[in-house]
């Protein structure tokens, strides 16, 4: 399916949910839909979904206007944060229901497909169970399961992990990722969280207060943020901002404390955590502070340090112990900032090693 939105927007009385935007999605691959709780996102599916209709603006299907259309003449499937299940019926009849409903499929063939689906989701050996005997994460993929087995040309999933823990979320997010890579629907999946929207690959659309900022290949706006505004959506630690000056063939964050790329007048320097290291290299420069906090998440140490910049967070491979209070030097290279003008649009991203 290829879905596409013609100057699309929706508000309710006074207040704008979404202001005019434009988006053709990829077919058959992933979208995430990237922004903070209130950017925008479940307004946005329900407006793919048909449960709402624009205020203003077209929503298109394969061509066809289909503004207009109800959701129950349009073939979505849909899965929400909290996982909805039919209580009174078994796992394996869940993940059925929409076979059946359609009537294409004889019972050998609506067994298959259930079988199929269950062993993908490991939920095989729950499949005359009730949703009641299922823990919550076992529940949500048994939503995930119905969802899939009606093939629908569009799927979209509304933050359907956000309400399992750490370890569930991580392992279902790996299997959605393989999932969706068999190309089978164009799926939409919203997300506050980058990690996420990086794991899943496919394409991207930052979203903020209502507004698309902007859209394209995951890996490529996470490398190049179109603005600020993106940057700071899409960064997890958020992003080191640094007030600097341009004066001509080089940025001064401080006297004394200068980068070595070109600029004019005021810009803001952005730095990612995974920049800033505690071995220094050739070309660095040398940024003083203190440890304010360092905690440890994974196999990364995040180190929160109080400098002569300001505050900055440093993402360190590997396990590191760090006193409170303890002198720090970060160092920073020049060719791994971004680097934003006046207006907050970028104008300087790091060279990816694809990119030359």
């Amino acid at each position: 399916m290829e879905l596409s939105l013609r100057g699309v927007s929706h508000r309710v009385g006074a207040q704008q949910f979404l202001y005019p935007m434009d988006l053709r999605l990829a077919p058959n691959a992933v979208t995430v839909l990237l922004g903070a709780t209130q950017a925008g996102k479940t307004t946005l599916m329900r407006l793919m979904a048909g449960l709402d209709r624009p205020s203003e603006g077209q929503v298109g299907v394969d061509g066809t206007d289909v503004t207009g259309w109800p959701v129950r003449k349009r073939d979505v499937a849909m899965v929400y944060q909290q996982f909805i299940n039919y209580p009174s019926m078994t796992v394996r009849d869940n993940i059925a229901s929409p076979l059946k409903l359609r009537g294409r499929l004889d019972r050998d063939a609506i067994d298959r497909r259930v079988r199929q689906l269950a062993d993908k989701l490991h939920i095989d050996m729950h499949l005359d169970k009730l949703p009641a005997q299922l823990s919550g994460g076992q529940q949500q993929r048994v939503a995930l399961a119905r969802a899939m087995a009606k093939q629908a040309p569009l799927m979209l999933l509304d933050e359907p992990l956000v309400n399992l823990d750490y370890k569930l979320r991580e392992e279902l997010r790996e299997e959605l990722g393989l999932l969706f890579a068999a190309g089978e629907s164009t799926v939409v999946y919203a997300t506050t969280e980058p990690a996420e929207a990086l794991q899943l690959g496919g394409h991207t659309a930052v979203m903020d207060a209502g507004e698309l900022l902007q859209y394209g290949p995951t890996a490529e706006v996470f490398h190049r943020p179109a603005s600020l505004r993106v940057a700071r959506a899409f960064s997890d630690p958020p992003m080191n901002l640094l007030i600097a000056q341009g004066l001509g063939d080089r940025l001064q964050l401080r006297p004394g404390l200068e980068l070595a790329l070109p600029g004019q007048g005021g810009v803001t320097v952005g730095v990612r955590a995974g920049a800033l290291r505690v071995e220094p290299r050739p070309g660095d420069i040398a940024i003083r502070g203190e440890v304010e906090l360092a905690e440890i998440s994974g196999s990364d140490t995040f180190v929160h340090a109080r400098t002569e910049l300001g505050e900055l967070v440093a993402q360190l491979t590997g396990v590191h112990d760090f006193q409170l209070g303890a002198p720090l030097t970060l160092h920073l290279n020049a060719a791994h900032v971004h680097v934003f003008d006046a207006a907050g649009l970028l104008t300087r991203a790091p060279e990816r090693r694809g990119d030359r």
